[in-house]
């Protein structure tokens, strides 16, 4: 479910970046949780992808 999370919130950062979205924070924001997810589960020593 983190995973899956994650790769949600990267995709609408990105889709962000490509289309000029004008809440640059949030999008940002978004990528950064997504990041900390990644990093848990890596700390956690589960499988990322």
């Amino acid at each position: 479910m983190l995973l899956t999370l994650a790769v949600i919130l990267i995709v609408l950062w990105l889709l962000g970046i490509v289309t000029s979205y004008t809440m640059y924070g949030f999008i940002h924001l978004l990528l950064v949780v997504a990041i900390v997810v990644i990093l848990v589960r890596v700390i956690q020593g589960r499988r990322v992808l």
